[in-house]
Parts: structure tokens; C-alpha cells; sequence
């Protein structure tokens, strides 16, 4: 499933940072598990108690989630692979959970999305195209949301509407926090009314604590791994770009920058980058060497 570098409507992540959605969206004194939730959200009144056993298990879901985050720091995979993970444990930490979302914001180039299942990623696509849906909300006002019931959520009635006739009908929506501000935010869904309670927020937050973190560190290593590569490139293309050149002077004469001009002129004469002529001039030089020294 490839969901990398994906193109973001302008109504989604990119036009909540146009309007300025993108700034530190949680009060460092807010204490966790203050979730938004609507009053028409469809939110049991009357939930069950969870017995000891279930509470028990529900933690212990929780440590092994958080246990697999600390592993990612000394696994080298690829960027959605780890998000991917990630996305992944929050499904196991999180009690009634049926798949996730993760998305990272990048500021310069294209959100990275991934997803745990299909549907999440049908979901996600209608809530960025409609640029309504509780991971907005959740980065507009700051803080988690949660709702039982989607398709009657004033909130989002488009989105709430499209979803429900899916069967999708819960959600928790958790911003990705650091210091340095938000760094993309995860959905949390589930295919039953009222799946979510405040204890799945609550572990949902005690788990996106340590999850943004990964996530940032993840962002940090792709950005490294990029600027390395594009280095690299920038060093081998002047690499070849000298060695057109030196094949230039040898054949007519005259200095490096001359040289240097008249290659320039080539690539502007043929519509091509410098660096495609040259390559294609030191190709050339090479063919025909190996061609003198076959005949010799």
C-alpha cells in the first residue's frame, strides 16, 4: 500500500498549516485525557465497569505497545515502515481498536501517510478531501477527540455521514506532540458505536506521549538520509560535469572556463540540463576509447 509522499489537498493537512493549524496545539498543562466530546457523539452513559482481568490485560496491551516503540529506536527501517509500526502498537494499546492512521507532517514536501488496514485509508482520504474530520479537529482546537457515533456527530456532518454508511462508527483522534510542536497526529478508529470510553483515551494519550517522539526521531533520520543523498548526488554530478569538461579542452583547446561555456551553451541549445549533457559527453568518451582499444 503506498502512501508515501502522497499528494495532500489543499483543504487538508496543508491548508490547516495554511491556517495556521500547524502551531504547538497542546497546553503543556493540560493534564491528559481532556478528550472533545460532543454532546450528540453517541457516547455510552451507561458503560460497563471493566473487571480486574480486563483492566489487567488492557495495561498489559499497553506495556507491550510501548515496549515495541522503544525497539523501533535500534531498528533501521524505512520511514512508513516505521510509522506503520507505530500506528500498528497504538491498535494494540489502545482497548477497542480496529485500525489506525498516522500522519506526518513535513514542511517541506508531501505529508507521509500510512495505515494499519484499507478501510482506514478510504477513511482518511474522504476526511482530508472534505477537510472536516476529527483529525483536523484535533489539531485545530488542540487536543484529543473522541466520538461514539459518526454518523449523528454535528461536528462533521459530511464526513460523520460518509463514514458511518461505511461502517465505521468510533474514533479517537490523538495530535503527536514534542516540544518543538506537532509533528502529525493519529486516528484511532473502530467499526461498533461507542467503542471508545475514557480509559481508551486515556491510554491513548499515555501511549501518543512516547509515539510522537518516535515519530520525530523517525522524521529527523529520513531528513538526515535525504540531505546525505542529495549531497551525494550534488558531488557526483560535479564530478561529471568537470570530467565533460576536461574531454572539451582536450579536444579544442582553450581554458576550463571556456570549456565550461561552451557547455552551457549546449544545454541551453538542446533544452537539457547541464548535467545530462555532460554525462552524455563523458558516455560518449568512454564508448569511444573502448571501441579504439577493441580495434587496436
Amino acid at each position: 500500500m503506498e502512501r508515501v509522499a502522497a499528494a495532500v489537498d489543499s483543504t487538508g493537512w496543508h491548508g490547516m498549516r495554511a491556517c495556521g493549524y500547524t502551531k504547538r496545539i497542546m497546553n503543556a498543562n493540560e493534564p491528559p485525557g481532556a478528550a472533545e466530546v460532543s454532546g450528540d457523539s453517541g457516547l455510552a452513559d451507561d458503560a460497563a465497569p471493566r473487571s480486574t482481568e480486563q483492566r489487567s490485560a488492557e495495561d498489559e496491551d499497553l506495556r507491550e505497545s510501548l515496549a515495541g516503540l522503544a525497539q523501533l529506536a535500534t531498528n533501521r527501517l524505512p520511514l512508513e515502515d516505521l510509522l506503520t509500526r507505530v500506528a500498528k502498537y497504538a491498535v494494540q494499546a489502545i482497548p477497542g481498536a480496529d485500525g489506525a492512521g498516522l500522519t506526518l507532517l513535513e514542511e517541506d514536501r508531501s505529508d507521509t501517510l500510512v495505515a494499519t488496514a484499507p478501510f482506514v485509508t478510504e477513511i482518511d482520504d474522504v476526511q482530508y478531501g472534505m477537510g472536516q474530520g476529527p483529525c483536523i479537529s484535533a489539531a485545530r482546537d488542540g487536543r484529543t477527540v473522541m466520538s461514539g457515533s459518526l454518523g449523528a456527530d454535528s461536528r462533521w456532518p459530511r464526513f460523520g455521514g460518509t463514514i458511518a454508511r461505511l461502517g465505521v462508527h468510533s474514533v479517537v483522534s490523538l495530535p503527536l506532540m514534542t516540544p518543538e510542536g506537532v509533528v502529525g497526529a493519529m486516528n484511532v478508529y473502530a467499526h461498533a458505536k461507542n467503542a471508545f470510553d475514557d480509559r481508551s483515551v486515556s491510554l491513548g494519550e499515555l501511549y501518543a506521549i512516547p509515539a510522537a517522539i518516535a515519530v520525530q526521531n523517525a522524521q529527523v533520520l529520513a531528513r538526515t538520509q535525504r540531505l546525505v543523498a542529495q549531497l551525494r548526488s550534488a558531488l557526483e554530478t560535479r564530478g561529471v560535469i568537470d570530467r565533460a569538461v576536461g574531454i572539451m579542452m582536450s579536444r579544442s583547446g582553450g581554458t576550463e572556463q571556456e570549456a565550461l561555456e561552451r557547455l552551457r551553451a549546449l544545454s541551453q541549445h538542446e533544452h537539457r540540463r547541464l548535467a545530462v549533457v555532460a554525462r552524455q559527453i563523458v558516455d560518449e568518451a568512454v564508448r569511444r576509447a573502448e571501441a579504439r582499444h577493441y580495434t587496436d
